[in-house]
């Protein structure tokens, strides 16, 4: 949400409130603005603010409520609907944002900032060429909006276009050089390679003292794969660290509660509670679920599998999270707002948190009293939710959003014939992958490397007890194996998804498709074994991540006695 102005002719106390929160005082602008709409609950200037409060601090269910309200007394605060539209995104509901941006571009319908978020809801729905050409609109009539430029490129490259990526990335830190986005968006198309000028241009602006934590934090990570790329290692990781150290301080992450979440799952999902439910859900057989972790491979099993005639590459989606976290909120209003025992509400982000997400929430238990009914809803409702990402006639299709592998149990409850495929990679490779990577939006595991080993850990734990107590359920792919023999993993892969084999899937990088993930170009090539080593030359800071892996570093690929 764009930063609430502070008017100018409103009570002095709504103006403190206002001043509170432009300068990030949130639990004193959270106290100023509950104390004011005790007093004047109708204030529509008030309520937006409150929703943009609630907003940053990731309670986007609060902020749509208090932005429909704010609608409801004045249904023209044009602020309040682009704000509501803003939130209805982040709550992955692209059809009524799109609505509401509908509605804002009726008013103003060349307002670049209305039509940015429409390319932005449009992206997220896969809908990339109507998204580049909306770009192409609003930069033609407005040259000098450098974001706008950003989510140009953006969209380019997921399009697979990388080399008009690379020009609007350019164009955007000619205008702005100290936008540190934009750099880390060019050493994130990965087969980028910055030259010496740009090299000590970036240099020179993290040397500025009066850069943002945010843009310091990109230039980090652009500089850590410019000196890997330049086979420094030791400058290389030093640039690493800074940037995930400036990154873990700004995100919340709870190991513990992901550890929890493995407890519970493994305490609940017994062979009983599967047998006494078997036929349940939604017999309809449409996804194939790929789970892990980030820069496991996934992204190329994608590939692979959407080369396949029967079979759509969607992105990954936020709907089966959204279930776990609805059914989990479900939960505790039923019992007059208790929380388990111990345990405080979450403030997680509903898009796609890399945890469970579920502190303070009855997730999973509450799938233990959900009747036959309400499980088959749970999988239709997900159907039906992300029918808006398919364009294509495939019967088949693709949700890779890896942190689903937390809602395994779910899943098989609620889509008994939907495939789950565990795209698994060596612990040291796939983390320190993960650990150079920075992720726009959630995966706040991977900004620590003895968080990231034991994320990893808890990771294996989960999937070995559904390996235990549902015997081949889970098909496994282990990432060094398929680049050995990528045509016998893709028989065994296709055979497990029910597919005949077809050589189009061998040849996975011909397939034109928009990927939105970090490794978008590397899967537009052929396999190559470099990748499998690279972690090597960082061994030497790997300590933390060693230990906090234990015996899973030891036992891989198979999965060590829990």
């Amino acid at each position: 949400m764009e930063p609430t102005p502070i008017p100018q002719k409103i009570n002095p106390r709504l103006l403190e409130a206002g001043a509170a929160l432009n300068e990030n005082r949130i639990p004193e602008a959270e106290a100023l603005l509950r104390a004011y709409l005790k007093e004047f609950p109708t204030d529509v200037q008030a309520i937006r603010m409150f929703a943009e409060l609630a907003a940053r601090l990731g309670r986007y269910g609060d902020a749509e409520k208090l932005l429909s309200r704010c609608l409801e007394i004045d249904p023209a605060f044009t602020a309040a609907r682009h704000n509501y539209a803003v939130v209805l995104h982040r709550l992955n509901r692209p059809a009524d944002a799109l609505k509401e941006v509908d509605r804002l571009l009726e008013q103003e319908p060349h307002n670049p900032s209305f039509r940015n978020l429409q390319g932005t809801i449009l992206g997220r729905i896969g809908e990339y060429g109507q998204a580049i050409e909306l770009y192409a609109g609003v930069l033609a009539q407005y040259p000098g909006l450098s974001k706008v430029w950003m989510s140009y490129g953006h969209a380019l490259k997921t399009a697979g276009r990388e080399q008009e990526s690379i020009e609007a990335y350019r164009k955007c830190i000619e205008q702005i050089p100290g936008m540190g986005e934009a750099w880390w968006s060019l050493a994130n198309l990965k087969t980028f390679r910055f030259a010496s000028d740009e090299l000590a241009r970036m240099q020179s602006q993290l040397a500025r003292q009066d850069l943002s934590d945010e843009d310091r934090l990109h230039f980090h990570f652009a500089l850590g794969k410019a000196f890997e790329d330049r086979g420094e290692a030791a400058r290389s990781f030093e640039h690493y660290a800074q940037g995930n150290r400036l990154r873990r301080a700004l995100v919340p992450y709870d190991a513990e509660e992901n550890h929890e979440h493995v407890r519970r799952s493994r305490a609940l999902f017994t062979r009983e509670f599967f047998e006494a439910r078997k036929g349940w859900g939604c017999p309809e057989r449409d996804p194939i679920f790929i789970v892990g972790l980030p820069r496991s491979g996934s992204t190329l099993l994608e590939q692979i599998l959407s080369s396949h005639s029967q079979v759509e590459g969607t992105m990954e989606l936020p709907d089966m999270v959204s279930i776990a976290r609805e059914l989990g909120a479900r939960g505790r209003r039923n019992r007059s707002g208790a929380a388990p025992r111990g345990e405080e509400a979450s403030r997680g982000d509903p898009a796609g948190a890399p945890t469970s997400g579920t502190r303070g929430s009855w997730y999973p238990e509450v799938l233990g009293e959900l009747s036959g009914a309400e499980i088959r809803q749970s999988g239709e409702q997900y159907l039906q939710r992300t029918r808006i990402q398919r364009k294509t006639a495939a019967p088949l299709f693709i949700d890779k959003l890896p942190n689903n592998f937390a809602h395994t149990g779910l899943i098989h409850l609620a889509l008994p014939n939907a495939r789950i495929i565990d795209a698994r990679r060596h612990p040291l490779g796939c983390c320190f992958s993960a650990y150079k990577q920075h992720f726009a939006r959630g995966q706040n595991f991977t900004y620590d490397l003895a968080e990231l080993g034991r994320y990893y850990r808890d990771y294996v734990e989960l999937m070995a007890h559904f390996d235990a107590v549902l015997p081949g359920r889970v098909h496994r792919v282990i990432y060094e194996n398929i680049v050995a023999d990528t045509e016998g993993e893709v028989r065994r892969l296709l055979e497990h998804c029910g597919l005949p084999f077809e050589e189009g899937c061998l040849r996975f990088y011909e397939n034109q498709r928009a990927v939105r993930t970090a490794s978008s170009q590397q899967v537009r090539q052929p396999i190559f074994r470099d990748a499998l080593e690279q972690w090597r030359q960082y061994d030497n800071w790997l300590g933390p991540l060693r230990e906090a892996l234990g015996p899973v570093l030891e036992s891989y690929p198979a999965a060590p006695a829990f």
